[in-house]
C-alpha cells in the first residue's frame, strides 16, 4: 500500500520532551519552524499549530497519515509542517523535538529514503541535533538511538488473517527484529487487516541496512497473501464468494455502519476486487473509501461536528452514494 521512513531529532541545547518545560516547547517550535521554512529539499510547506487546531482537525490529520496520535493527544506548544504533495511532514515537539516522516504510495523505500536522507543534512546543517559518537542519534525513548529510523511498510492481508496464518506469520517476523502494528501504527489496531511492518532495531545498523531489510521482506510477505488467496479461490470458493458478496451488499445497503465494520468489510470487497470477483469496483476508488469514511473525513465533508450516531448515518449514506453510482454507470 505504502513505503514510510521516519527520523527521530533531537536539538542538543534542550531537554528530552518529558523533561521539557513550556518555555522549552515554544523555545524549540520556534526554532525548528524557522530552520524548516529555510528548507529547498522538500519544496513548498505549509506550517499547522497543532495545539491550536480543533479536535476535528487534529484527527483529520491523524487520519490522512500526516501526524502521529502522539503529536494529535499531546499538550503544549506543538506544530506540523507539511509539504504541497502531503509525502513529507516534520512534527514538532512528539515524542522527541522533531519526527520527519516521508511516505510514498507501493513499495518504494529507496525512494522515500533519498526523500528524506535530502531533508535530513539540509537541517542537519541549520540545527544543532544530539549526537553522540558511539551511539549515534539520542532520542526520548532508547529503542530509537542509534539512527533514529524506523522504516515501514503498509500491507493488506486479508487472506492470512482468514487461513489463520497471519499470528504464525508475525511470530516469524519478530525473530528477525521487524515489528508488527496497525494501521496508525504503535499500539492501534489492525484495522481492515492492514498492517504496519517496521524494523525494532536502530541502533549498530545502518539506515541503508535497515531499508534493505524491511524491503527484502515484502516480497516474501506478498507472496505468503498469494498463497492464502490461491488456497481460498480452490479449497473455499463458495464461501469466499460470499463474504465478498456479503460485504459488498452491506455497503451498498446499509443505513447505519461503524468505522470498524466499515474497515472490515471494504477490506473484504478489496481482495474480491484484486481476485476478479468484482468487476464493477476498482482499487484507488475503494482506496479512497477507506479514507473518506473515516471519521474526521466525514465531517469534513458533512462541514459539522457529528455524534458517533450521525456519524454511523453519514457514513452509510456515503457508501451507498459512492458504491450504487458506480454499480449503475456500468449496469
Amino acid at each position: 500500500m505504502s513505503s514510510r521512513i521516519r527520523l527521530a531529532r533531537n536539538l542538543a541545547e534542550f531537554p528530552f520532551m518529558n523533561k521539557a518545560t513550556d518555555a522549552d516547547r515554544v523555545e524549540i517550535e520556534k526554532l525548528l519552524r524557522s530552520a524548516i521554512e529555510k528548507l529547498n529539499s522538500a519544496g513548498p510547506m505549509e506550517y499547522l499549530n497543532v495545539s491550536d487546531a480543533d479536535t476535528v482537525d487534529r484527527q483529520f490529520l491523524v487520519e490522512r497519515q500526516l501526524i502521529s496520535r502522539e503529536l494529535a493527544d499531546s499538550r503544549g506548544a506543538r506544530g506540523v509542517m507539511i509539504n504541497a504533495t502531503e509525502q513529507v511532514s516534520l512534527m514538532m515537539n512528539e515524542e522527541d523535538h522533531l519526527r520527519i516522516q516521508c511516505m510514498h504510495s507501493g513499495l518504494d523505500l529507496r525512494g522515500v529514503w533519498a526523500q528524506i536522507n535530502d531533508v535530513d543534512s539540509e537541517l542537519s546543517k541549520l540545527v544543532n541535533y544530539a549526537y553522540h559518537p558511539r551511539w549515534g542519534y539520542l532520542t526520548a525513548c532508547p529503542t530509537n538511538v542509534g539512527t533514529g529510523v524506523r522504516v515501514s511498510v503498509m500491507l493488506h492481508l486479508p487472506a492470512l488473517a482468514m487461513t489463520r496464518q497471519i499470528e504464525k506469520v508475525f511470530r516469524s517476523l519478530q525473530k528477525i527484529s521487524l515489528a508488527v502494528r496497525g494501521l496508525y501504527g504503535e499500539g492501534s489496531q489492525a484495522m481492515g487487516d492492514f498492517y504496519q511492518i517496521s524494523n525494532q532495531i536502530t541502533l549498530g545498523r545502518s539506515e541503508l541496512e535497515l531499508v534493505e531489510q524491511v524491503s527484502d521482506v515484502v516480497p516474501v510477505l506478498i507472496d505468503y497473501e498469494r498463497r492464502a488467496r490461491e488456497f481460498l479461490i480452490k479449497e473455499r470458493q463458495q464461501n469466499l464468494h460470499d463474504q465478498v458478496s456479503r460485504a459488498y451488499g452491506i455497503l451498498r445497503t446499509a443505513q447505519t455502519i461503524s468505522s470498524e465494520e466499515t474497515m472490515h468489510l471494504l477490506s473484504r470487497v478489496r481482495m474480491g476486487i484484486n481476485l476478479g470477483l468484482i468487476e464493477e469496483l476498482n482499487i484507488p476508488h475503494l482506496n479512497e473509501l477507506f479514507i473518506q469514511t473515516q471519521p474526521a473525513h466525514l465531517q469534513k465533508l458533512r462541514g459539522q461536528e457529528l455524534d458517533t450516531a450521525d456519524r454511523n448515518i453519514e457514513r452509510a449514506k456515503y457508501l451507498r452514494t459512492h458504491l450504487n453510482r458506480d454499480s449503475d454507470s456500468l449496469s
